[in-house]
């Protein structure tokens, strides 16, 4: 107990608007692992087509960079912490859109699927444009770490609770045994979470970014090296937002697996991711990073290998280190290359958080296509054995960029601190 008075009071000492912004984004956490697993499972269990699956998850991709346009738009009228609350809101309605399609078809899962992609656009650009603004290069660490620790805790006990729901439905006859039933519940409490998280972003008091263009088309070479590392980033974050409800359903079969498998030492992980952030310095980035990545290629070789309910276990052990831990490391070297480029070049910092949705896009849009490549010219059992482990090690190329990203942050810093001595001077 007080070691746990000893961290609020340490959280108590961040800036109020950073404390709201993260109370905010615990209470959405909740939301996240039904969106990003159990919606798959949903268009995977009535339609049993993973094509089906991956088209839904090519339109909420498409959905997210028309959507930070718009709001850029927007952000020139409407208050942001509005736009991040519809942001969230959305997320609930376009579950309710999928629920009630009845026979899924392409087009009804591809609109449901533009109307999640616009949540996450307006969700996540405003969201990493008030982690830009309410945080700074030294409490960034802890800002992810605190964050990451709240996610990993929720894509443990949510998946566990709510795939212990849906197959109990199943199992018990609960509700008439109408799994669909238990799916449309789910979606009625992910509704009311979204409406507790908009009440309280409101409670913060952060700034619109300026009323400046925010469309460009060349960047500082620093940027251009950033951009690099997102469309590798976007490389997996196209394919394993479905691949594990994927895998699940076709080597293990039921949703509650689904839980019992994101359970498995997660809440052991949580404590360490947070401990990470808490005590790790900015020099430590690169480190946590290829952890991260080697991890993830291993999860991948350990599917391929085995391709089993085992291998599945073990691809979920690793993925649930790996990917907070990538994030964790990623996010604070994308706003400290913003912070200097856009120093340098004198422009809205939201201009290259709206460009970088761009690089997400395309590796996005290459990890879906390589999945339907060789789904379509092999088989679905290839494309879900090998998919990982080809995206697992591509991306171990990540480790170059960064380092040379970091090498170039390091330098810039340096000459724009002698630039500011050099005119205090005269």
């Amino acid at each position: 107990m007080k070691k746990f008075l000893h961290e609020y009071r340490h959280f108590l000492s961040y800036p109020r608007n950073m404390r709201v912004l993260l109370i905010t984004n615990l209470i959405y956490a909740l939301v996240l692992p039904v969106i990003d697993i159990f919606v798959a499972s949903y268009v995977m269990r009535n339609s049993h087509d993973v094509k089906m699956v991956v088209v839904y998850q090519l339109a909420v991709y498409t959905g997210i960079p028309f959507t930070f346009l718009i709001n850029g738009f927007l952000l020139q009228f409407v208050k942001i912490k509005r736009l991040y609350s519809a942001g969230m809101l959305l997320s609930g309605a376009a579950m309710v859109v999928m629920m009630s399609l009845g026979q899924l078809s392409i087009t009804g899962v591809g609109v449901a699927g533009l109307l999640m992609g616009m949540s996450f656009g307006l969700f996540w650009a405003n969201r990493d444009f008030l982690a830009l603004s309410t945080t700074n290069d030294s409490n960034r660490n802890y800002y992810y770490g605190l964050e990451t620790f709240f996610y990993t805790n929720t894509y443990v006990i949510v998946p566990a609770i709510v795939g212990w729901f849906i197959e109990g439905t199943g199992a018990r006859g609960w509700f008439g045994g109408d799994r669909n039933t238990a799916y449309e519940i789910v979606t009625g409490f992910v509704f009311v979470l979204t409406i507790i998280s908009s009440i309280i972003v409101h409670r913060g008091d952060f700034a619109n970014p300026p009323k400046s263009r925010f469309v460009y088309f060349r960047y500082h070479w620093l940027w251009n090296r950033m951009q690099v590392l997102a469309l590798l980033k976007g490389l997996a974050q196209g394919y394993i937002v479905t691949a594990p409800a994927m895998l699940i359903m076709r080597l293990v079969g039921q949703e509650g697996a689904l839980g019992t498998i994101q359970a498995a030492g997660g809440i052991l992980s949580a404590f360490l991711l947070y401990i990470i952030g808490r005590t790790t310095r900015p020099s430590a980035r690169i480190v946590i990073f290829t952890i991260g990545l080697t991890l993830f290629a291993l999860g991948g070789l350990f599917n391929a290998m085995l391709f089993n309910a085992v291998g599945v276990i073990l691809f979920m052990a690793c993925l649930l280190l790996a990917r907070p831990l990538h994030d964790i490391a990623y996010f604070p070297i994308q706003m400290q290359v913003i912070d200097i480029v856009s120093a340098i070049e004198h422009r809205n910092k939201f201009a290259y958080i709206f460009n970088q949705e761009f690089g997400f896009y395309v590796g996005r849009f290459a990890g879906c296509g390589l999945f339907i490549v060789l789904a379509n010219k092999v088989s679905d059992t290839f494309a879900l054995r090998y998919a990982l482990l080809i995206i697992g090690i591509v991306q171990l190329l990540s480790v170059f960029v960064a380092k040379t990203i970091l090498r170039g942050c390091a330098t810039l810093s340096r000459e724009i601190r002698l630039d500011a001595q050099v005119a205090a001077g005269a």
